[in-house]
């Protein structure tokens, strides 16, 4: 294996250098063409989507193609592999920057084990209320001090683990009054430089005082006081107000398939102007590379990409490059002890909130009325059969909740409950709970890209409004974004988990009272 120098290389090799191949699945000829791009020492980096281990035959053939240190990016919020949390925020919960550390170490461990060099972590946003895209809980909180501390303890794993960190989404989430998914369009801020240096950059200017952060990953919010043309991921103008506080790492893109830039500049002029403008690496997320080099090229030839921006471009490139290429992990491996400590991350962010007087866990022999909200995405399969996702292949799986709290309190019923019951299926859950000491509501919200707004439903919430005017409802478990509390009524006891089957089971122990609730809340949640 031999490193590149920008002198010896070709108007194409430079161009191919400053993008990553999406690869999700064979398209065709894509493995090919993507082989034959790093044979020809044409091509930034790779991001190969795990799928479960399916795509480790395509991340053997990338790897035995290339003769230079070639990016191998992926994405790891929640974990990797089996070692998975409930997103970072599950992280900010505890408060512990030993648990930050172990994260970052097993999560770049576990990628570096099957070929990754670059994990796109650590998630430096910071949110102030209820967002979109899972945005409350990919965050470690909205304190930026907090935030800083635990990003750099994570950062600081990773790096000994071997692997580089990528600080995302620059320079943040956007302050608007309409909140807008990227994936959906175009959201906007009217923010100015030094607001964001005062708050959302400081977690990204103190990593990088300290070495630990290798790239960013450029957002596509629109910052009208600082460029009212271009997204940040498309602006020069964003990525030189970090630039001037000394970082001189990579700036990649988010994906470039989202309609936050695709809408106004399509696919060409996004990928175009993000290499002329901001990008170090352009990440286009399309099926089909070929494509891309095509764009690149007419975006060069038409003048867009100069020979300057283009040279510094590859210079970071070649830069981000040879750090993988002399990187090696300072440590031994993972440890029984770090997995354990891993495992805790889940058991201790679990948060409660109760009145004057109360536990987390309401009486085990009393008779409770539990009801399991479930969801309702209806898909249509088999010719035109309906199925109904009730997420038992993710983290939530209501029919083992179920299972688990007719084990925990014998005396109870329990039942399930859509997130838009039918008037008919209301009528009868009002009076199928009639009876009981109290009501306990195990909630929940999947936090995703393309739902807009996270919220309850109108129904739920007239649901638990209509219920607690009669004050039946003692408890909510609730899991995900705390936000979506506020639209309930005054609950005596609240409890808050996060994104991942072990941590719904870790939930279910404090509510039975088999253990403590040792998480904090990150937020400034107004709960009634």
């Amino acid at each position: 294996m031999k490193e590149l120098t920008l002198d010896t290389l070709t108007t194409s090799q430079k161009l191919g250098l400053t993008t990553i191949a999406f690869f999700w699945r064979d398209h065709g000829g894509n493995v090919e063409y993507i082989e034959s791009l790093i044979r020809n020492h044409s091509l930034g980096g790779v991001w190969v989507a795990p799928r479960n281990g399916e795509n480790e035959p395509f991340m053997k053939r990338f790897r035995e193609a290339a003769d230079y240190p070639l990016l191998f990016f992926t994405d790891a919020e929640n974990g990797f592999g089996e070692h998975l949390i409930g997103r970072h925020n599950a992280i900010g919960c505890t408060g512990s920057a030993e648990l930050a550390y172990i994260f970052g170490k097993v999560t770049a461990a576990s990628a570096r084990a099957k070929g990754y060099n670059v994990v796109c972590n650590p998630v430096l946003d910071m949110v102030n209320s209820n967002y979109t895209c899972g945005g409350n809980t990919r965050c470690y909180g909205n304190d930026k001090h907090e935030v800083a501390r635990l990003a750099a303890a994570e950062a600081r794993g990773m790096h000994d683990a071997g692997v580089l960190t990528v600080g995302k989404h620059y320079p943040g989430t956007s302050k608007t009054g309409r909140f807008i998914d990227s994936h959906m369009g175009e959201n906007s801020s009217d923010e100015t430089a030094s607001e964001l240096l005062d708050y959302k950059l400081f977690p990204y200017i103190e990593l990088a005082k300290e070495g630990l952060l290798d790239g960013v990953m450029l957002g596509h919010a629109r910052y009208c006081n600082i460029d009212p043309d271009y997204p940040v991921s498309l602006s020069k103008k964003g990525i030189t107000i970090l630039r001037e506080q000394g970082f001189d790492g990579f700036a990649m893109t988010d994906a470039l398939n989202m309609m936050g830039v695709v809408a106004k500049f399509g696919r060409k002029g996004a990928v175009g102007l993000a290499v002329a403008n901001a990008a170090d690496l352009a990440l286009p997320f399309n099926n089909d590379h070929s494509e891309v080099m095509d764009w690149l090229r007419e975006s060069y030839d038409e003048g867009l990409i100069t020979d300057e921006r283009l040279d510094e471009a590859v210079s970071r490139v070649l830069a981000a490059q040879h750090k993988v290429f002399t990187m090696e992990p300072r440590l031994d491996g993972v440890t029984e002890a770090d997995l354990a400590a891993f495992s805790r991350i889940n058991t201790d962010s679990v948060y409660a909130k109760t009145d004057e007087g109360l536990t987390a866990s309401p009486d085990r022999n009393g008779r409770h009325f539990f009801a399991v909200l479930t969801e309702t995405e209806l898909n249509l399969r088999d010719n035109g059969k309906v199925q109904v996702d009730t997420m038992k292949a993710n983290w939530y799986d209501p029919a083992k909740i179920v299972e688990r709290l007719k084990g925990l309190f014998p005396n109870s019923t329990v039942s399930t409950i859509s997130e838009y019951p039918t008037a008919d299926r209301i009528s009868r859950f009002l009076s199928e709970s009639l009876g009981y000491d109290d009501v306990v509501f195990i909630t929940f919200f999947q936090s995703a890209a393309y739902v807009g707004r996270e919220c309850f439903t109108s129904r739920i919430i007239s649901l638990m409004d209509a219920m607690q005017v009669s004050g039946r409802i003692s408890t909510v478990l609730h899991f995900g974004n705390p936000y979506l509390l506020e639209d309930l009524p005054h609950i005596p006891r609240i409890l808050i988990g996060t994104l991942s089957s072990k941590n719904v089971d870790a939930a279910l122990d404090v509510l039975a009272g088999d253990y403590p609730a040792k998480g904090t809340l990150t937020y400034d949640v107004k709960l009634k």
